[in-house]
């Protein structure tokens, strides 16, 4: 652990494996349902974790959600991202490595940021295990970086921008972001992918 991960460790991730519960939220569900009798559920995601998983994929990084809980809600904000979700219950360690075999990755190349007991099989094998600031110590123990922040509360980001500035690529994708949101449109690819 450290304030900043190693340069040589950062440029050697390839995939980034990010738990949902407790990860991207601050494992609260909301449960409802409407007016027919469906079941409704609602997370709440942070916006910052949102641009930070966008700036990953700039970056030329497969990101991927991995959740021991399926949820609707999960599945929603990774359209949104345009990243894939894996919701195939808690068993995640085989979930991950045919993510693995299939990006030609093998588990050094691999970073996750976790916050509980289901990630530990992976947490044990990756490259680069991540905790969230409020994780469970069984998690924060395998991790070689924590995030300031907690899960949910901006996390992603930490972990992110922590990355990315050890890459050398923050500077070049902020600036990227910026012309793109001056000239209207998304971040071109020509721009990012150097």
């Amino acid at each position: 652990m450290g304030d900043a991960i190693p340069a040589e460790l950062a440029r050697r991730i390839r995939v980034v494996v990010l738990d949902v519960d407790g990860v991207l939220t601050d494992n609260g569900v909301y449960l409802g349902q409407d007016a027919s009798g469906e079941r409704i559920e609602l997370k709440r995601f942070h916006i910052m974790d949102g641009l930070a998983i966008r700036m990953l994929g700039w970056a030329g990084l497969r990101v991927v959600l991995v959740s021991g809980r399926e949820s609707q809600a999960t599945a929603v904000r990774a359209r949104e991202l345009g990243v894939e979700c894996f919701q195939e219950g808690s068993r995640k360690a085989p979930v991950v490595a045919r993510i693995l075999a299939r990006e030609g990755a093998d588990w050094a190349e691999m970073a996750m940021v976790a916050d509980d007991l289901a990630d530990l099989p992976v947490m044990q094998r990756a490259g680069l295990p991540v905790a969230v600031a409020n994780a469970a110590p069984e998690i924060r123990e395998q991790a070689l970086w924590v995030t300031a922040r907690s899960g949910g509360d901006g996390a992603v980001r930490d972990f992110a921008e922590a990355l990315l500035h050890a890459r050398g690529d923050w500077d070049r994708l902020v600036e990227a972001y910026r012309r793109s949101r001056e000239e209207g449109g998304d971040v071109p690819e020509h721009l990012v992918s150097l």
